[in-house]
């Protein structure tokens, strides 16, 4: 009798949802999915964070990661097998796929009506960028939401052979790497690449959110003429002089096969902003990188689609959702808690509050994928004006002509995936400098070609047409 007392008891409460996580009474908890690798012991960390969120809007909170390497597969498995989760990252590559399968919630009237503060806070030109068909599914992060690219010199370098680093043209970066080769000698590699190294070549030109890099429209073009990229005259010299570089002795050899560059680069190109040098010169462990703009800033789709949070059409808890989305955003201890862990555990607040101090470097949930960078109390190793400045390039940029619009790829999408690994075979090659575009770009043409290339773009110019015309 004792035992079956007991076992009623324990049962009475599972049911009435007595334990302090998982919907405590009735206390909704919203499952949100991430990327990255968790580390031991964030359950406890999350619980911690869910009491704050719980205390200010009634919600706690379920965090999983996806592994980097696996991310796109489990999330796709998930979607396509109707797992449950209230909340998802998304980006560029996986946002307008998902929203085709009915997968995220239309938050268009939502957002203004439950999350007013929220609405208010991100840009409008934020909102557009991320609309598809104008409707919105996503509430974009606000961060280094524009594209500012910088050519970044070791000081020490550019001191050293007195260079003009002010030309950021090819034919400037040809004459200063050249320099440094011909002073350095024959083992030393003025531009140190890998396979994934992105030298901005396609930069130009939006992509229509349909990744694939040799169709795509002038960021400046007003007739919004949807072309062959790899067929525009500053492409082709780009890797006219990736290539020359290669034959020179310029890039290392090994540039097309390896995935990762030694943390010290004489020089290379990012997207950034100048403060962030200091950063890069201390992973680097040098004195100085002189950060030199030669694109930007500019606002564009895939610049705003790099980083955004969408909601299950079908999660239990939408309204909630969005309150917790605009909590993140809008609320500065939720904020670092979720960008650096917990006080007093992770990291502490110094130089009375306006810095944070990392004591652990162990936090698993990755920065970018979260909230807002504005909102956030930088770091202690970060100069005065950090984000600022972000935000500052942010004001100034300028709005891709293609903004707002994304291709349904759906009525082709067969040829799109067939030209995707057209592309991908010769990307590499190209992209570091090992193939010759001379006889490399005719033949990545003519199996773009075979693979249905002109049918994608003649759909695209229609889509455009067609939604601009309206």
């Amino acid at each position: 009798m004792k035992k079956l007392f007991f076992c009623v008891a324990a049962a009475a409460l599972v049911l009435c949802g007595c334990g302090k996580d998982g919907g405590s009474s009735g206390v909704p908890v919203l499952i949100w999915w991430q990327i990255g690798s968790a580390q031991g012991g964030i359950a406890q960390d999350i619980k911690v964070i869910s009491d704050y969120t719980q205390e200010k809007i009634g919600v706690r909170l379920d965090i999983k990661q996806a592994g980097w390497g696996d991310a796109a597969q489990r999330f796709t498995t998930m979607i396509n097998a109707g797992e449950y989760y209230d909340i998802l990252f998304a980006d560029l590559t996986s946002y307008n796929r998902y929203v085709a399968l009915g997968a995220f919630a239309d938050l268009t009237d939502v957002l203004p009506e439950q999350a007013p503060k929220l609405w208010d806070y991100i840009p409008g030109v934020l909102w557009d960028g991320v609309k598809i068909k104008g409707r919105i599914y996503s509430v974009p992060t606000y961060k280094d939401s524009s594209k500012t690219l910088y050519h970044f010199w070791d000081h020490a370098v550019v001191e050293k052979y007195g260079l003009d680093i002010s030309d950021t043209s090819w034919a400037g970066l040809d004459k200063a790497l050249r320099t440094v080769k011909a002073g350095e000698g024959e083992r030393y590699y003025p531009l140190i690449m890998a396979r994934s190294t992105n030298n901005f070549i396609f930069d130009r030109y939006d992509s229509l959110a349909a990744d694939l890099q040799p169709m795509g429209v002038r960021l400046d073009d007003g007739e919004r003429r949807v072309i062959n990229t790899l067929e525009q005259p500053d492409v082709q010299e780009a890797f006219r002089y990736l290539h020359s570089w290669y034959e020179a002795g310029l890039i290392n050899p090994d540039a097309n096969m390896i995935d990762e560059t030694p943390k010290y680069r004489p020089f290379f190109m990012a997207q950034a902003w100048p403060a962030v040098a200091a950063s890069y010169a201390t992973s680097a462990e040098i004195a100085q990188y002189d950060a030199v703009r030669f694109f930007g800033p500019s606002y564009s789709t895939d610049s705003i689609q790099g980083s955004m949070n969408a909601i299950n059409a079908n999660s239990k808890y939408r309204n909630e959702a969005v309150k917790l989305l605009e909590l993140v955003n809008t609320d500065k201890k939720l904020r670092d808690m979720l960008g650096y862990g917990i006080e007093g555990k992770h990291f502490t607040y110094v130089n009375g509050g306006t810095a944070v101090h990392r004591d652990r470097t162990d936090w698993p949930l990755i920065n970018y994928q979260v909230g807002s960078f504005f909102i956030e109390t930088p770091e202690d190793t970060v100069p005065p004006g950090y984000w600022e400045e972000v935000q500052s390039l942010n004001e100034q940029a300028a709005p891709s002509v293609m903004l707002g619009f994304m291709m349904d790829l759906e009525p082709v999408r067969n040829e799109v995936i067939n030209c995707r690994s057209v592309w991908l075979k010769y990307f590499n090659d190209l992209n570091t400098g090992a193939s010759d575009p001379v006889t490399a770009l005719p033949q990545v043409m003519g199996e773009l070609k075979n693979a249905g290339f002109n049918k994608v773009l003649a759909e695209a110019q229609r889509q455009v047409d067609e939604y601009f015309r309206n």
